[in-house]
């Protein structure tokens, strides 16, 4: 059964407004002197039903408006009812009502459209970027996603988790560009790592099978028909369940943010590798850089959307300052929190993609 929309709903509060100016007008237009006409003022009823109500109602307002000025014309000159000038204003007023309906009209079938591509893009994020679990062995975690395209709701931006027999990896990363190639592209790099993650031992033998993968996967052409322009920039991690550092692989990505104690500290890439899709022209050797992860630190791993977000005077986001002082050890509401706080910084509508993971530890590492 399908379920009207609230926006097609009259409120019929606000329905008694066109009605009482179309009773008030023609009350006054039959007590008024004959050279003074009200009955113009009559098109204000139906012109304002359409910010509350849809067509159906806009097409009533419209009809009692018609019948209004057929009773003034009636009324006002029985001698002669309906004059040229009554007749007249009836068609004028016949033409506008006409037209606010077909406005309406459209507009519902604009919303319905808006809608149902609201939901594929909904139901294709949820395919190609599923939730993270709440829960990853010892790792609690929480991800977040802002779409710069409200309508679109998904985008180049990614992030995944696999767990291993001996801990949990993670990738995040940007795909180069936007539209159906930059999901086509994440689509393809979440895949392979999902089907390596478990599979491959070493963290630089999996970067270097993804590297193959976008390598392979990348070689036709964009959106605009050109070719060997796309590359993602990742970084992929390797969190143990036991008591050892955090193995990380970034292939030109921002940094993560490791918050301790509520200081904030940007995790130093020494080896940094080239972007995921350029191996072939750099043939990288992967290597591993490691930081400590302990049992009150929390994780912070995100997409340049953040970072290179600007308010209005062209500031970019002070990620690190902003999160100084924070002390949650909920990963979703330690999100919650940024993602307000970003979006007070730009005012409300970011210009680019943004995505964040947050992973804390549920309990001390074993040795």
């Amino acid at each position: 059964m399908s379920q009207r929309r609230a926006g097609s709903r009259p409120r019929w509060t606000l329905l008694a407004v066109p009605v009482g100016w179309i009773v008030a007008v023609t009350v006054i237009d039959i007590l008024a002197p004959p050279h003074i006409h009200l009955g113009p003022l009559l098109v204000a009823a139906p012109a304002v039903t359409p910010l509350f109500g849809g067509p159906r109602t806009v097409g009533l307002v419209a009809a009692l408006a018609v019948v209004a000025q057929t009773v003034i014309g009636l009324v006002r000159d029985p001698d002669e009812p309906l004059s040229a000038n009554h007749q007249a204003q009836i068609i004028a007023l016949v033409l506008v009502s006409t037209s606010l309906v077909i406005f309406c009209v459209l507009r519902e079938r604009r919303a319905t459209e808006l809608a149902q591509v609201r939901y594929v893009s909904e139901t294709a994020q949820r395919v190609v970027l599923p939730p993270l679990p709440g829960k990853l062995g010892p790792l609690c975690a929480a991800a977040l996603y802002l779409a710069a395209e409200a309508e679109a709701r998904i985008g180049g931006d990614l992030y995944a988790a696999a767990r291993t027999s001996s801990g949990t990896r993670l990738i995040v990363g940007d795909v180069r560009g936007k539209g159906m190639t930059a999901v086509d592209d994440a689509a393809l790099l979440l895949g392979a790592f999902r089907a390596a993650a478990h599979r491959e031992a070493d963290l630089s033998e999996l970067v270097a099978h993804l590297d193959r993968s976008v390598c392979r996967g990348l070689t036709g052409p964009d959106e605009r028909g050109r070719f060997g322009e796309a590359f993602i920039t990742a970084t992929v991690l390797d969190i143990p369940d036991r008591i050892g550092p955090v193995r990380m692989i970034s292939c030109g990505h921002p940094p993560p943010v490791v918050l301790r104690g509520g200081r904030p500290t940007t995790v130093d890439v020494h080896r940094p590798a080239p972007p995921l899709g350029m191996g072939d022209l750099a043939h990288p050797r992967y290597q591993v850089d490691t930081f400590p992860f302990g049992p009150e630190d929390l994780l912070l791993l995100y997409t340049d959307g953040v970072t290179e977000a600007r308010d209005a005077d062209g500031a970019f986001y002070p990620l690190a300052q902003r999160i100084a002082g924070r002390r949650e050890r909920d990963p979703a509401a330690f999100l919650d929190h940024v993602r307000r706080d970003l979006l007070d910084h730009v005012g409300g509508h970011l210009d680019d993609d943004a995505a964040m993971i947050a992973v804390t530890r549920t309990a001390p590492p074993v040795p």
